[in-house]
């Protein structure tokens, strides 16, 4: 990717870097011809069931070689240069615990894989972290799988890892422990952590960051802020939320303007289609002074990450 122009899909300051990659598996290809980037800060990585989401994680950390392409964590191939996974921490979606093990245990067990000097005390600080204090000494066998998750969590922390993968990193946890994990990984990213997070769940991608990478059927269909994704969907026109206690006289007016492809009333809403969002909002202003309308909201229906993510998806 050096020396070439930097597209939405790559960062200037990469840790991770994923170069015309491809991976099958017999006959089924799960990923095809992804080149992508990764940096300092939090990137969701989003798509459907089968988007090959996972496929590119595992083998973003080693576990995976792909059939064609490379990937450098650090400068590194993560396959070929294992002295890279002291940097790297992962949570895979799988229960990947140990479950005769104690919550200390499996922590400390990860410490010791890792090389950490002190691997009780990283073990303690990375308990700590995820809040799993009053559990640490009992068997992960008796947990709920929020528990294990963060459990899975504090192993991947517990070497303070440069580049951490999560994928569906938020499953079966409750709010407030969903809440607490996700004020982790921004401390990790604003301390210039990579963190990469692979989730069904929009609305949690939405809270963390503002930068996806969209995969649909294995190959890259999106990159870069929700909002300039959205924005580069031209074909796709706006939908607007116009409150006012006189839809109807405003709809009337609005029915006149070229930008405007369609309005529906309910109650003292309008839901407006427009092709271009900006020249929308610039008219209403005037034309409600014009016509005595007060305009109570204008609000864009369509631009978050989980309209943008179905507009994606629906290009299939």
């Amino acid at each position: 990717m050096t020396g070439a122009p930097l597209t939405p899909a790559q960062v200037p300051d990469a840790t991770v870097s994923v170069e015309s990659v491809s991976k099958w598996f017999g006959q089924k290809v799960a990923v095809s011809d992804v080149s992508c980037s990764f940096g300092p800060g939090i990137t969701g990585l989003l798509g459907p069931n089968g988007a090959g989401k996972t496929t590119l994680l595992r083998m973003l950390t080693g576990l995976l070689l792909p059939s064609e392409g490379t990937v450098a964590v650090l400068g590194r191939a993560p396959r070929s240069d294992p002295a890279v996974y002291a940097k790297v921490g992962l949570v895979p979606e799988e229960d990947a615990v140990y479950g005769f093990l104690s919550a200390r245990e499996f922590v400390g067990y990860s410490a010791r894989l890792a090389g950490v000097a002190d691997p009780e005390g990283a073990a303690g600080r990375a308990i700590d972290r995820v809040e799993l204090n009053d559990a640490a000494d009992r068997p992960i066998s008796g947990f709920s799988k929020g528990m294990r998750q963060r459990a899975k969590v504090a192993a991947a922390l517990v070497h303070e890892p440069q580049v951490l993968v999560l994928d569906e990193p938020l499953n079966g946890t409750d709010p407030v422990q969903r809440a607490h994990l996700i004020a982790v990984f921004q401390q990790l990213a604003a301390a210039g952590h990579t963190v990469i997070v692979s989730s069904h769940v929009l609305e949690e991608v939405e809270k963390m960051t503002h930068r996806v990478i969209a995969m649909v059927d294995g190959k890259l269909a999106a990159a870069g802020n929700v909002g300039a994704i959205r924005r580069a969907m031209t074909d796709i026109p706006y939908r607007v939320r116009v409150d006012t206690p006189q839809p109807r006289v405003l709809a009337a007016a609005l029915f006149a303007d070229d930008n405007v492809n369609g309005i529906d009333v309910a109650g003292d809403s309008l839901h407006v289609e427009t092709a271009d969002l900006s020249a929308l909002g610039t008219r209403l202003p005037p034309l409600s002074r014009r016509l005595g309308v007060r305009i109570t909201a204008f609000r864009p229906e369509d631009e978050s990450l989980e309209s943008v993510f179905r507009y994606l998806v629906g290009r299939r």
